[in-house]
């Protein structure tokens, strides 16, 4: 497998342009009336060499309110892990969670399940997402729930997508620090980046879920993207070390659903010819990044209703692939 699917952050930033003066996109936009055509597309905004050079809400709560963004919370735990790890709370990721849960060793698979195994979905834990996620979120334990190996399963193999594997992280990351997640990803994220977290969903135990349902506007959202793309950086601070989104975009398996590859709480795919990483979430969320086009696009979308790859999903990523082409 070819392991590295992006360019580093480095060799963008060396062979890339220092900005775009006048960015293709800002003169034609023959692809928004196409966005405008997506019933279930909420808003979208648009940068390139690092401004905004599009926004607008079709419908839904705005550009500047919170929204649920859904499973694009797997990608924001993940930048919080590297976060963690950079400051010393997590020891990186060959970390052994049961101990870093406080938990005994089981004798089975889970004593193998390292931090990077959450990361990658490659737990060999039970599924609790699609038809299983109903039946994981009424039970009395999430997280004891989630820690139940999938027969035939092993850490470190098979791509499972699993919401489970990232509430697992979420307790680690809660443990590791002393902060909930909601606490991290105000102080650790919102904070330098001028984000604001809206509390979201929490587990029986007070825990709030891992990587689902956090809220924050798609402004906010596309900061994110934007700091991501500059290398962790964000007017002059590091937010997210460099190191750990280059090792975030490395492919470590790749996902049954839609043949793209994944890192670290990242899709890797191609668009229009060029390299991307994205996050994605239920109902048709979306933060891509692609360097070699300087740009970052975030849409948000209907959270109740679903996205296929053959239906809105589907849509949003021939929406994407224009815009990049464009660009």
């Amino acid at each position: 497998m070819n392991h590295v699917i992006l360019p580093t952050r480095r060799a963008f930033l060396l062979g890339a342009s220092a900005c775009l003066a006048t960015p293709a996109l800002a003169q034609a936009r023959p692809w928004a009336a196409r966005a405008q055509g997506l019933s279930q597309l909420h808003a979208l905004v648009l940068r390139q060499g690092g401004q905004e050079i599009f926004a607008e809400a079709y419908r839904g709560p705005g550009l500047d309110r919170i929204t649920n963004v859904k499973s694009v919370s797997k990608t924001l735990v993940a930048l919080l892990t590297g976060i963690a790890i950079d400051r010393g709370d997590l020891p990186g990721v060959e970390a052994k969670v049961l101990p870093l849960l406080g938990r005994d060793p089981r004798g089975d698979s889970l004593d193998d399940l390292t931090v990077g195994h959450l990361l990658s979905m490659q737990t060999g834990l039970v599924r609790t997402s699609g038809a299983s996620y109903g039946a994981w979120v009424s039970s009395r334990d999430w997280l004891a729930t989630a820690l139940e190996p999938e027969p035939g399963a092993e850490p470190g193999g098979r791509f499972i997508y699993s919401t489970g594997g990232w509430h697992v992280l979420g307790a680690v990351l809660a443990e590791a620090t002393g902060l909930s997640l909601l606490d991290q990803a105000r102080a650790r994220l919102g904070a330098p980046l001028g984000v604001d977290f809206a509390p979201w969903v929490r587990d029986p135990q007070g825990r709030y879920l891992g990587g689902n349902d956090m809220g924050l506007s798609p402004r906010g959202l596309s900061r994110i993207g934007q700091m991501a793309l500059q290398g962790g950086r964000w007017d002059g601070a590091q937010v997210v070390p460099e190191s750990w989104l280059d090792t975030s975009w490395q492919a470590r398996a790749r996902s049954p659903f839609s043949g793209d590859q994944y890192g670290y709480g990242w899709f890797l795919t191609t668009l229009a010819g060029e390299s991307a990483a994205y996050a994605r979430g239920y109902g048709g969320q979306m933060l891509v990044v692609v360097p070699g086009r300087d740009l970052v696009l975030t849409i948000t979308s209907d959270p109740t209703l679903p996205a296929r790859s053959e239906g809105h999903f589907g849509d949003l990523r021939e929406l994407a692939a224009q815009i990049v082409a464009e660009a």
